[in-house]
């Protein structure tokens, strides 16, 4: 029987398994987690011809090398990065075939942040609370990818696009986050909102799954004190006591007690995710609906 399997040769800085995440349970204290940058998880899904809920490995900055165990077809996209195939060199962004045994290795990106593995059949680790994401505020699913990880596959559903290419977005030279101002905002002056929406900010190199922390003009505050702590939504802006704003990624808490002075519309997260240290940021408000 074909041992359907991915041999994790080098993990690299952070590589976890994701998929669309576990949204839903909130009021039991779990984070939703899932890909950060679920578009393009989605897009290599595709390529390979995984429905779009297949698990993906989600690397960071210096990729990772994994070993089939049987022929597959992958697909790498997000960060741009080179991507070779025993040493030969193979396409990015496009479905490639790995034989058994060969070395499928994803390089360091040259841009961006977060790079997404798709294999034929996606990873078929044991689901936890029907996502097979890695949380890593919560601990829930498997744990970071380490040398030597064995990582089940399922069996491929159809065939892999025929295409040679296909348009990726490239990561931010500039991160827009458009945003509503809320729920509390009032607890910031009004001087504050302006700076919020007329300086520039930066990606901090303290950003990980769980937020994107900028570097930038403190907010000050209108009232002193801290908030009862309460829900946490995924894009929530909130303002620690250094006054710099923290935008609330994947792995986030379900509460907090810190002020949220707006909230990032979702559809501008997956830039986040890809936004490299030091990548300026733009907060512009909107209003709400």
């Amino acid at each position: 029987m074909t041992d359907r399997a991915l041999v994790v040769v080098r993990a690299g800085a952070l590589t976890t398994v994701q998929d669309l995440g576990r949204p839903g349970y909130a009021h039991l204290g779990v984070p939703r987690s899932g890909a950060l940058d679920a578009p393009t998880a989605a897009l290599v899904n595709r390529l390979v011809g995984n429905p779009p809920d297949a698990a993906v490995l989600e690397t960071t900055l210096n990729g990772c090398s994994v070993r089939p165990r049987s022929t597959v077809v992958v697909a790498v996209g997000g960060a741009p990065c080179p991507v070779t195939v025993d040493g030969r060199p193979a396409p990015w962004g496009a479905p490639v075939r790995v034989p058994e045994g060969a070395l499928l290795d994803i390089g360091a990106a040259r841009a961006g942040v977060r790079g997404y593995l798709a294999v034929s059949g996606g990873v078929a680790v044991e689901p936890v609370l029907g996502s097979r994401s890695t949380d890593l505020l919560s601990g829930l699913g498997p744990p970071p990818l380490t040398n030597g990880t064995v990582l089940p596959l399922g069996r491929p559903a159809r065939a892999h696009a025929r295409v040679d290419v296909v348009p990726h977005p490239a990561p931010p030279s500039e991160l827009v986050l458009r945003m509503t101002f809320g729920p509390r905002d009032d607890w910031f002056t009004a001087a504050a909102r302006r700076t919020l929406v007329t300086h520039p900010y930066a990606v901090s190199s303290a950003s990980n799954r769980i937020g994107l922390r900028t570097d930038g003009p403190a907010l000050e505050r209108a009232r002193p004190g801290e908030l009862p702590s309460e829900g946490m939504v995924l894009g929530a802006v909130q303002v620690p006591p250094d006054g710099r704003p923290v935008v609330f990624l994947a792995d986030h808490p379900t509460t907090g007690g810190y002020p949220v002075i707006a909230v990032v519309h979702p559809a501008d997260l997956a830039g986040a995710a890809q936004a490299a240290p030091g990548t300026p940021v733009r907060f512009v408000a909107v209003r709400r609906r």
